[in-house]
């Protein structure tokens, strides 16, 4: 006699067996090459050798690869089973029946990893390319502080030692995340910091400076510049990092499937799109083919309104300038996020083949206050038992608008979400939120330079 669990699963699961043996990179499969990152100076496309100083040599390979999958290493596999991967996909039934919605909600849970997000996807890869080619210290950035835990805990399991650079507003607001970076064994400094020129010279100008990701991108780029045994390892935005999280996606795929369902919307967040892509872009796939008629839809802070306010064009990738210029949705360089407490989404522009996709129409991007977003979070904890990050928040007031559409029109869709961080060292966050604290803000001047005519 079949069960409710055999007929209708709650949550979907893979053996370690049928963890992907590939990641799947999307530029395979686009009609035509992305934008290239251009040298400031000339104008011209940057020689991948000329970063071989900044990043790993195989993960440069990877950037600008057209291969469609690039095979994982065996180490790599041995490492995500060892962080709980695969990771189920879970069906939110309570939220869908206070919702009294004929939708059906079914949610990715990557907030099962050790750190509580998607980030070991990627950090994991990094650490052990930059281990197999002798580095032997990373440096990076982090706003709220998911992705340096994440590089942390990778360097401690590929014996690598590591320096966060942690966006100063999130430094001082979530604590908890300092202290699990460095029970990993990475040191944290709060950006702007005095440890780097470019640091020193904005505090010399505002010391209660709050600090943002372009600018804690440049402090770890000048810090990987003048000491010769560190690379630097980025989170999200390039090519390479999106590629290793498309093991969310490729998972998903293999657990809808042996359901026999297909996604009619797939929804996540975006700071700088890794997430996202990693959930989004394995589906998307089918979509470029003219297999697929599932929507895709970003959601994005009104605060940080990269790609709904924001100029299609090319901009820094950091605050001073260090970085070849990169085409993508932005907000400038130089824009001051407001200190909301989703600190993974204020980056000042997103990764350029999301960007690439929204220009094309092939995905919808939203925007909320965080207001609305909280609102959001704590009705989903309450039902769902499951309390989210902040960033991950902000796609599921998208899923619960659309399942409340769903019942107004009586449509029977499903909807599926990357479900991409637990917001238990966000607390404050929701202490703030339940204490009428939190204010929504407007965005601040956005002023976009063109570099490239």
């Amino acid at each position: 006699m079949q069960t409710l669990a055999t007929r209708d699963p709650m949550r979907i699961h893979l053996s370690q067996d049928e963890i992907p043996t590939s990641w799947y990179n999307i530029q395979a499969d686009l009609t035509e090459p992305l934008p290239p990152p251009l040298d400031p100076g000339t104008k011209q496309p940057v020689n991948p050798v000329s970063l071989e100083r900044i990043f790993a040599k195989e993960l440069i390979r990877q950037e600008i690869s057209s291969e469609q999958s690039i095979t994982i290493p065996e180490t790599i596999r041995e490492a995500y089973i060892q962080i709980g991967r695969p990771t189920p996909l879970v069906r939110a039934r309570r939220l869908e029946r206070f919702l009294r919605t004929p939708a059906k909600i079914f949610y990715k849970a990557e907030y099962l990893s050790p750190t509580g997000s998607h980030k070991p996807n990627t950090a994991l890869a990094q650490a052990y390319y930059n281990s197999q080619q002798g580095t032997r210290r990373l440096v990076t950035e982090s706003g709220a502080g998911q992705w340096g835990s994440a590089l942390a805990l990778a360097s401690s399991i590929f014996n690598l030692k590591c320096r966060v650079y942690m966006v100063r507003v999130s430094y001082d607001q979530k604590p908890g995340r300092r202290t699990m970076m460095e029970t990993y064994g990475a040191q944290v400094l709060p950006s702007p910091s005095r440890d780097t020129k470019f640091g020193k010279s904005l505090l010399d100008q505002n010391q209660d400076h709050p600090g943002t990701l372009g600018i804690a991108i440049s402090e770890a780029l000048e810090d990987t510049l003048t000491h010769e045994d560190s690379r630097y390892c980025l989170g999200s935005v390039l090519n390479h990092v999106l590629l290793h999280q498309s093991i969310i996606g490729l998972e998903a795929k293999k657990q809808f499937e042996s359901i026999d369902v297909e996604p009619d919307v797939l929804a996540g967040c975006i700071g700088g799109g890794s997430n996202f892509a990693g959930f989004a872009y394995p589906f998307m796939s089918d979509k470029l083919k003219g297999k697929s008629e599932t929507e895709f839809v970003a959601c994005e802070p009104k605060a940080v309104p990269s790609t709904t306010r924001g100029t299609y064009t090319y901009d820094f990738g950091d605050t001073a300038e260090m970085t070849p210029l990169l085409k993508m949705y932005t907000v400038g360089h130089k824009y001051v996020s407001p200190p909301i407490h989703s600190g993974g989404l204020r980056y000042h522009g997103k990764a350029p083949s999301l960007c690439y996709l929204i220009d094309k129409g092939l995905v919808k991007p939203i925007a909320y206050h965080q207001t609305e977003v909280f609102q959001a979070a704590r009705t989903f904890a309450q039902t769902e038992g499951m309390i989210p990050a902040p960033e991950t928040a902000h796609c599921i007031k998208y899923v619960i608008d659309e399942a409340i559409r769903c019942k107004e029109s009586n449509e029977e869709r499903v909807i599926a979400f990357n479900n991409c961080g637990h917001g238990l060292l966000d607390l404050k966050a929701y202490e703030d939120f339940q204490a009428g604290r939190l204010v929504d803000y407007e965005p601040a001047s956005i002023q976009v330079e063109s570099y490239v005519r």
